[in-house]
């Protein structure tokens, strides 16, 4: 029998390989965060920003985006914006040193799986298993501290009979649940976990979820069992509260996007939990508010739902202390709510840093 030294390393350290980056990344978020998504794979209309280029503020940094080879395949792949689209992209080796100067400041910088574009389904073991090792493959050769799930579109959908947020069945969802787990074990502790769902995949669940008897849009509610089953593994879930519809809240009136109240209501459910479907038996238990940032676009430019800096802190107002409440009143007083995420930074930068200048002047 080999000593319990040697077991560790031969067999333990195969299921929970720390890398150097991984090991630095343990060091705890700040009590309010400041996310934000970098275009690193493309440049959109508000041009590319280097890595090296974005200022302290932001906390963690999602790179966008990391993509699948098709649907179904599993095999995710990331590179750097092409210089024909991006002519002030950096090379491959000062990407990488841009990692790790950041990662010393103390910032956390993820791989932002899907997007608008990348649509990912995990319908099989063999995607699944392509998932964790294309990731992992990422995540080791850019010295990654984690993992931005931002799956939309089609990408996660329940089956007919798949009713129960606690116990799922659709293989999307299972392999999805099932992938990170095995990616989290990989990496240990120090792995950094977030999620951007969009309200129709989260508070719509609140009404809808899933197909149901009257064959309502599957992908409603689609994203609460994987929020729910990965809870203690997740570091921030932060729903994009913009591009959204009319949501009800539970107040059950429906809110719109444009103003504070319509950041207010999402939250409190996410802080306060609902009943799925409204069924009283079936609720979805509130999350802890370290581990909620309220997503929100950077300029009117970066998507529907933009509101100024004086709607942003009306909102944060409300939530951490019950003051500058509008018509919604939440259930609860959150100080330790643990911030803002923002699309982008790169649209942040092309409005002259309002956003995250806003960000560091309320909360000094």
């Amino acid at each position: 029998m080999l000593p319990c030294a040697a077991l560790v390393l031969a067999l333990c350290g195969l299921l929970a390989v720390q890398s150097p980056q991984a090991a630095a990344s343990g060091r705890a978020l700040p009590a309010h965060t400041l996310v934000g998504y970098l275009h690193t794979s493309f440049a959109n209309g508000s041009g590319y920003t280097r890595l090296a280029d974005t200022p302290a503020s932001w906390d963690i940094i999602d790179l966008a985006f990391g993509e699948p080879t098709s649907a179904t395949s599993g095999d995710i792949r990331f590179g750097l914006c092409p210089k024909t689209e991006c002519p002030n992209v950096e090379t491959k080796d000062e990407f990488k040193a841009a990692v790790k100067a950041k990662q010393a400041q103390g910032k956390k910088i993820l791989i932002s799986i899907g997007g608008q574009n990348g649509q990912v389904q995990l319908t099989t073991a063999q995607a699944r298993d392509k998932f964790v090792s294309s990731v992992s493959a990422i995540i080791d050769e850019y010295g990654l501290d984690g993992l931005d799930i931002d799956f939309e579109g089609h990408s996660l959908s329940l089956a007919a009979n798949d009713t129960d947020f606690k116990n799922p069945k659709t293989p999307v969802i299972v392999n999805l649940i099932s992938a990170v787990k095995t990616l989290k074990a990989k990496y240990g502790p120090g792995f950094t976990l977030t999620m951007a769902p969009e309200t129709f995949f989260v508070q719509l669940g609140y009404q809808h979820y899933g197909p149901g008897q009257w064959g309502a849009d599957p992908r409603a509610g689609a994203y609460l069992p994987v929020i729910h089953a990965l809870r203690d593994d997740l570091t921030l879930l932060h729903v994009q509260d913009y591009n959204s519809g009319p949501i009800m809240g539970l107040d059950n009136q429906y809110h719109q996007m444009g103003g504070a109240d319509f950041h207010i209501a999402m939250t409190d459910m996410l802080l306060t939990g609902f009943p799925v479907k409204g069924n009283a038996a079936n609720v979805f238990p509130p999350l802890p508010p370290e581990k909620i940032a309220i997503g929100m676009p950077a300029s009117p430019h970066a998507g529907n739902g933009h509101v100024p800096p004086a709607e942003v802190n009306k909102a944060l107002d409300c939530l951490t202390k019950n003051t500058n409440c509008g018509s919604y009143k939440p259930h609860g007083k959150w100080p330790a709510l643990r911030g803002l995420m923002t699309w982008s930074i790169n649209w942040d930068r092309f409005n002259n840093w309002e956003f995250s200048k806003n960000f560091d002047t309320y909360f000094g």
